[in-house]
């Protein structure tokens, strides 16, 4: 079949606005989107720009918006976004990032907000005499569904708050925090209730579920967040 991508194009190096190219390529319906902009990348134009890396939804590097959507391109095939020959398929950036090029946006401020909540263990001061850190199953499965985030920034991207409320910490870090503050081998809970525990933090998510429905991990972002509101409200005794 033949499809029509539309392609978001901006490099703010050297253009004063953003456009869309179009380009028609041949694909398989079981082909993914990521293989119809290798297409255009590799034989129409090398001057498109966007991330990609493993190619097998686990790094998350090419997360972007696909017929409105926050998807990862290496998981989308044709025939999730196009029913017929001649279907045309729109292609953006993630929201709320800075683009850099074309469908490439930056996130270091992504990752700053990320970097806030202490992403990793903060465990108790003296080791235990065998060296390791033991945890039962169930206390492992506490934090499992959390431990499946790869920063792709799709929740971001979905999420209403940062519409109005671009300082909102963000679903992902949140998620992060809660995959820590619920591990039992952590003690950071009380460092990171600094951070989760303000207006732009942890509070602001209004439970909209779009960061939840976009997840490619399948996490229940939302979910979690509400677990971690009220472990912070039971720590400070409310």
């Amino acid at each position: 079949m033949q499809i029509e991508l539309k392609i978001f194009r901006y490099n703010p190096e050297t253009d004063s606005e953003s456009r869309f190219d179009t380009y028609k390529v041949e694909a398989q319906p079981t082909d993914r989107v990521l293989d119809s902009l290798m297409h255009v990348y590799r034989n129409e134009d090398g001057s498109l720009a966007f991330r990609k890396s493993c190619a097998h939804g686990v790094c998350g590097s090419d997360a972007m918006r696909i017929n409105g959507r926050e998807r990862l391109a290496c998981k989308t095939l044709i025939k999730d976004v196009a029913e017929a020959d001649g279907d045309s398929i729109l292609i953006e950036p993630l929201r709320h990032l800075p683009v850099q090029k074309d469908l490439m946006v930056d996130q270091s401020e992504f990752l700053a907000r990320f970097k806030k909540i202490s992403p990793y263990l903060i465990p108790v001061d003296k080791a235990p005499e065998s060296g390791e850190y033991i945890q039962s199953q169930l206390q492992r499965d506490a934090i499992d569904d959390a431990t499946k985030c790869i920063n792709c920034g799709a929740c971001y991207s979905a999420c209403p708050v940062l519409e109005i409320n671009p300082d909102f910490l963000g679903p992902a870090a949140l998620v992060h925090a809660t995959r820590f503050i619920f591990d039992s081998r952590d003690t950071g809970l009380d460092e990171r209730i600094a951070v989760l525990d303000q207006p732009n933090g942890i509070w602001a998510c209004d439970n909209h579920f779009e960061c939840t429905k976009v997840c490619p991990r399948g996490i229940k972002i939302t979910k979690l967040i509400n677990m971690t509101k009220r472990e912070i409200k039971k720590r400070k005794g409310e």
